[in-house]
């Protein structure tokens, strides 16, 4: 795995192993999945308690992609093909009417979080 690779990875139960939560997290990835019934609790921050429910928009976004601007195409015969894909793909999605957001819910559940996700931004960029 490469190196300069690190952030955090959200999962559902069906990612939950120790083994591979300690392999990425030695890699600089934290998997963050919710807990099982017979499962100890993790303490998680509100921030990945929030993004962790809100999962399931980023999977509708994907198979958006998918599915309807087929992204799942696998037949390229160059790395630019690919590419040009993934690029025709997102530039069809950005046209779509109606896209799922996260923002307006971040927002109206944790206001503070989402100024200090555009003072993150503001300082990558």
């Amino acid at each position: 795995m490469a190196k300069d690779l690190f952030g955090k990875l959200f999962g559902d139960k069906g990612y939950i192993s120790k083994a591979l939560s300690d392999l990425l997290f030695g890699n600089g990835i934290q998997l963050i999945t919710a807990v099982r019934r017979n499962m100890k609790s993790k303490a998680l921050s509100n921030e990945e308690k929030l993004l962790l429910r809100k999962r399931s928009v980023i999977e509708t976004v994907n198979d958006e992609l998918k599915n309807i601007c087929q992204v799942e195409h696998t037949r390229h015969r160059s790395i630019s093909g690919f590419l040009l894909n993934i690029m025709s793909a997102i530039a069809a999605y950005s046209f779509f009417p109606k896209k799922p957001s996260i923002k307006k819910d971040i927002e109206e559940t944790n206001p503070q979080l989402i100024k200090q996700l555009e003072q993150q931004l503001t300082l990558a960029a």
